[in-house]
């Protein structure tokens, strides 16, 4: 009988799986792979926002901090991503961004290139060679560690001046951020806003323009960094980020965006809580922007991630008080902690689980067909 029921219930389940729509390759008696005929949409753009020494606490406390529901809840993919360099157990904001431009894992320092020096193609830089359009938008300077690892290649990120000379021929259709000093108040006496028109940029240095101009734009209104935001920065990342998305998602091909919260970042330098929550609510403002864009357009997968953790942070009880939160610190460097990755839009799926820093390079790649 055990024998009867055994073969009836084989016969019935091969009966199903020959006439369903999944087809299962077999080899010497065992299944290796299985492929159905569902069509998976991927994405056409891609926005990639970097809250800079941005760990999960700090996204808890945007979440705590905020006055109603953070945009961090909006996305139904989230993944774990390891964060150390090539060189280093804890990387710096260097190589913890060439990681996510480049996908090698290289040295603390490094802009753009690999352990041995050698520039790497960024992810700027090959989706530009195929027509897509591209931009970089942060709080800092442009010339600053993250940013910088999307458009340049020097040995260390402290070559600002070396940096800028990529500007021009970078291929990058929209820059938003500080760092006008290193054009114009250079150690080799040149002004390279000079050099920027015969490469196609308008510059503008007085305020964040309204509506676009024709062709690539350098938007430059901070010597340096940019003003926190309780030195009345306002809507600069969120307003530059919605520019940006107006005018990279003309091109019919596709787009790359880089956003960066740099300033997360400097907050947790400075053990300054209230520093860095100003900054994450103003970075859970921009991933709103984000949203509202790829939820409209439908062609858009945005990732929201971290190059590091910054400041050991931590929303501690006050005391034996547990109805109160104290945030603390626990360093004023970085810390080796892993960091959250969002994913929303066509291809998120590919980030769901815990993977290697540059593994996003390739996800990302992997989502565009490249």
């Amino acid at each position: 009988m055990k024998i009867k029921v055994s073969f009836f219930l084989f016969a019935l389940s091969f009966s199903l799986l020959t006439s369903s729509c999944i087809s299962v390759k077999v080899s010497e008696n065992t299944v290796t792979a299985a492929e159905t005929s569902v069509n998976v949409k991927m994405p056409k753009n891609i926005i990639l926002l970097i809250g800079d020494g941005m760990g999960l606490s700090e996204v808890s406390a945007a979440i705590y901090y905020k006055d109603g529901k953070p945009n961090f809840e909006r996305f139904s993919t989230i993944g774990l991503s390891k964060t150390s360099s090539g060189s280093e157990l804890i990387t710096d904001s260097a190589a913890g961004a060439t990681v996510f431009s480049t996908g090698v894992k290289t040295y603390n320092g490094a802009i753009g290139v690999d352990r041995d020096t050698i520039p790497v193609p960024t992810i700027v830089e090959q989706l530009s060679k195929d027509g897509y359009s591209t931009g970089i938008v942060a709080t800092s300077s442009i010339q600053h560690a993250t940013p910088a690892s999307f458009y340049a290649h020097v040995e260390h990120r402290r070559m600002y001046e070396e940096i800028t000379e990529f500007a021009p021929n970078s291929g990058v259709d929209f820059f938003a951020g500080g760092g006008l000093k290193y054009f114009n108040d250079r150690k080799d006496k040149r002004d390279l806003l000079e050099d920027m028109p015969a490469a196609g940029y308008t510059v503008i240095t007085d305020k964040l323009p309204t509506t676009n101009v024709r062709g690539k734009e350098l938007i430059l209104l901070a010597e340096n960094g940019m003003p926190k935001m309780s030195e009345g920065r306002g809507d600069f990342l969120p307003d530059a980020t919605k520019l940006a998305l107006e005018k990279l998602s003309k091109n019919e091909k596709g787009f790359f965006l880089m956003v960066e919260g740099s300033q997360i970042d400097w907050g947790g330098h400075d053990n300054d809580a209230d520093y860095l929550i100003e900054e994450l609510l103003d970075f859970d403002k921009t991933i709103g922007v984000a949203l509202d864009f790829a939820k409209h357009n439908g062609e858009t997968l945005v990732i929201v991630t971290a190059d590091h953790e910054t400041g050991g942070f931590t929303l501690a009880a006050d005391g034996k008080d547990y109805n109160k939160i104290k945030p603390v610190f626990s360093t004023t460097g970085h810390s080796g902690t892993m960091v959250p990755v969002f994913a929303e839009g066509p291809g998120a799926f590919l980030f769901n689980g815990i993977y290697e820093s540059n593994e996003i390079y390739f996800k990302m790649m992997e989502a565009i067909g490249k």
